[in-house]
């Protein structure tokens, strides 16, 4: 049995993370600040779980959270990036000093692995589709720049302390416990919401954007392989986490129509700063050396989370 800390979990994907590794009969230790968290996300696991209610910028208690512990999978992150356009240095404590800090403590207390929730938004805008692990990065807004620093510091503590490290880079992550309230949350959260209210959802741009969306269960699927992958093909590494199929929002809104039984239709507004217009993920690197696939589709995936959010009305 091994102690996995997951930082962020009272987070949608961190928390999703925890039930897969408590599945497994594994342990699980949490760390939240709770800022962008939702107790309601691990009420149900409350009980199985050691929760730390802390921030990563405090050194003193990630050191504590790491001591003893075999895996660290870390999501925390404030992953919004039209928050980190309005207030870049906020972007970069949260998302890289707060790294910084929990790898210093994850060396010291020598834990096994760090697996680290990157982020496709490294590759920005260029046009090369699918994206690659080799591609030369190109992020956009200070959210991925931050996402990228992080990145670079999980290699450097590889290469220079021997702390295995991967990072998954994933790709729109969309399911159960994702929070559509928050103006910074994922677009299949808020149309699924308020199309099943009968409200009018809001496209940023003309629609023809593409996504690589990727359901949570392929997330949890890949931390658990990135965990256990062989040393010698993975430390140090970063590796996409996706589906490896891309769909615009306008075929999006259509299939959630038919699904959501919504009537009404979309409306368009101006396109935001710092999106990215397309996403569509390589996946033979994660495959050869992960042994990762995509285990749900995004249609099924769909069809999964409305049911989770049907059941939370």
């Amino acid at each position: 049995m091994s102690l996995y800390l997951i930082t962020g979990i009272a987070g949608f994907i961190g928390s999703t993370l925890a039930r897969g590794v408590l599945e497994q009969g594994n342990q699980v230790r949490g760390i939240d600040n709770l800022s962008t968290g939702r107790r309601e996300n691990i009420a149900e696991i409350r009980g199985r779980i050691d929760l730390r209610e802390a921030d990563l910028l405090d050194l003193k208690s990630v050191q504590e959270a790491c001591q003893g512990v075999d895996y660290v999978l870390h999501e925390a992150a404030i992953p919004s990036v039209p928050r980190s356009v309005r207030d870049p240095l906020e972007s970069n404590r949260a998302n890289v000093d707060a790294t910084a800090n929990l790898l210093v403590a994850a060396r010291d207390a020598k834990v096994k692995r760090v697996v680290y929730a990157a982020s496709s938004s490294a590759y920005g805008d260029t046009p090369t589709l699918p994206k690659r692990e080799d591609m030369f990065p190109s992020p956009i807004s200070p959210y991925a720049v931050a996402k990228l620093a992080s990145e670079y510091y999980m290699t450097s503590f590889w290469r220079c302390y021997g702390l295995e490290t991967v990072s998954l880079r994933y790709f729109n992550i969309f399911g159960p416990r994702q929070d559509p309230g928050s103006p910074y949350s994922g677009v299949l959260a808020k149309f699924i919401t308020q199309m099943l209210k009968g409200e009018q959802p809001v496209i940023f741009g003309d629609g023809k954007q593409s996504r690589d969306f990727t359901y949570s269960e392929n997330v949890v699927n890949a931390n658990l392989l990135a965990c256990e992958a062989p040393a010698n093909q993975v430390a140090g590494r970063v590796f996409n986490v996706a589906t490896g199929t891309r769909i615009d929002l306008n075929e999006t809104f259509q299939a959630l129509k038919k699904l959501t039984g919504y009537s009404g239709e979309v409306r368009y507004e101006a396109e935001r700063g710092g999106d990215v217009k397309h996403s569509l993920a390589d996946l033979s690197q994660s495959q050869k050396h992960l042994g990762y696939k995509p285990t749900v589709s995004f249609e099924e995936g769909l069809r999964r989370t409305i049911e989770w959010y049907k059941g939370q009305a």
